[in-house]
């Protein structure tokens, strides 16, 4: 598999409007979207900074997988996503690498993207998104 690029890097945040002020304020960031993705129980913002973006995360509640994550670690990087041409081939060569993968199929995810998460334990503690555009 081989990735065109870093797609977003994620945060995980605990107020998501105090988050979007502060990276206005602190790095000129333009908000791009906003979303809700009830199946993930996650409101996230994508924000713009220059040429790259930042995906900032909030649970909708405590029992989600991001409201553990801020449980269990606290605010800060969740994940970091590359973008891929297809999702479906880039989980097929993964899987044959021998990547554990969280995702065995693609999915759909914030702002239209088509998503799968490798798990952090193929990727030296990292979890990774790939994503494509569908």
């Amino acid at each position: 598999m081989e990735g065109s690029g870093i797609h977003h890097l994620g945060l995980a945040v605990a107020d998501l409007d105090e988050a979007i002020a502060t990276w206005e304020r602190l790095f000129g960031a333009r908000l791009q979207g906003r979303q809700v993705l009830e199946t993930q129980g996650v409101e996230a913002a994508l924000l713009l900074v220059g040429d790259g973006r930042i995906e900032l995360l909030a649970p909708t509640g405590e029992d989600t997988p991001v409201g553990r994550f801020l449980a269990r670690r606290g605010p800060g990087m969740h994940h970091v996503a590359l973008e891929v041409g297809d999702v479906g081939a880039a989980l097929q060569a993964l899987a044959a690498e021998g990547a554990q993968l969280v995702d065995e199929q693609p999915r759909p995810g914030l702002f239209g993207l088509e998503v799968a998460f490798v798990h952090p334990d193929a990727v030296h503690g990292v979890l990774t998104e790939v994503v494509s555009s569908g």
